[in-house]
Formats: structure tokens, sequence, C-alpha cells
């Protein structure tokens, strides 16, 4: 609910529920009853007097021979004329461990934007903004593509299930 109250806010159309994707639920999401105190926290953020210059862009972009795929949320120009990509979550900011394993997702989606707006990485930053806390968190410093590139390196791969 509260995805889609942002996409109301700003005027974009949903493409698809939300809801219906496979993970669509954050973990620890609040519930619909919450969306309000979401909402006001929301208001009384860093994003509620800036307007994105996109809203939900699927994006896909090859990283060592793996295409990785996602959808960002918002898109926002910084007073540089830089980018910041933004990832809406509802519950609160994990753990030290999972908040690293969580930087790396913004870090595909940072990678993502500089390539298809054609501009240098070090011109995208990236972003969660937990409504639950109100808090804005940016975890990517130093995570380009050569530390993706590791990370993909690294991950276990499995065959699939006969």
């Amino acid at each position: 609910a509260f995805h889609a109250w942002l996409e109301q806010r700003w005027g974009a159309a949903p493409l698809v529920e939300l809801d219906d994707l496979p993970g669509a639920q954050d973990e620890g999401a609040a519930d619909d009853a919450a969306l309000p105190a979401l909402q006001a926290r929301f208001e009384a953020s860093e994003w509620a007097s800036r307007t994105p210059v996109a809203v939900e862009v699927a994006v896909e972009t090859p990283v060592d021979g793996t295409v990785l795929r996602g959808r960002l949320d918002a898109v926002f120009r910084t007073p540089s004329g830089g980018y910041e990509v933004v990832d809406w979550k509802t519950g609160r900011p994990p753990a030290a461990g999972d908040a690293a394993a969580a930087a790396v997702q913004l870090a595909v989606y940072r990678l993502a934007w500089s390539r298809v707006a054609d501009v240098p990485l070090e011109q995208v930053s990236a972003a969660f903004f937990y409504a639950a806390t109100g808090t804005t968190v940016r975890p990517v410093e130093g995570l380009d593509e050569a530390a993706l590139v590791a990370v993909l390196r690294s991950a276990a791969v499995l065959p699939p299930e006969a």
C-alpha cells in the first residue's frame, strides 16, 4: 500500500501489482493499518519535497556475464547534477550483517541507472528509505562494478533441482 501511495502521489500508474510479485513483501514489513504512520514519516522526510525524474523503472544490466534485473522505486536529481536511486522499505533497517547484503541491491541499482542515464557511476548515489522509522540509509560507498563482480564470483552457484 505504501508503494502504491507513492506512485499515486507522483502520478505514476503502477505497471504491475507489487503484492503479486514473488518476494514483494519487505522483511518485517508493516501491514496496511500502519499506512498512515508510514505516510507521516515519509512526509517528514527529505524525500517529501522532492520530485523524482523516474518512478518504478524496470532495469537489467550485465555484470560479469550475469544479467541482473530489478525495479527502481524512484530516481531523483541531486543538487550536484547527479542522480540518487531510492528504494522504499516499509520495515526497519536491518542488522549489520543483513545491511551489508542489502547494500548489494542498491549497488546493482546504482550501476544500472548509471548505464541507463549514460553517466559515470560516481554521479549516481543510492539510498534506502525505511518508512517504519523515517530513516534514510546510504550504504553503497565503494560498491562499484568490481565489487559486484567479486560478490557474484563468491556466490555459490547451485545446479538446478532435477
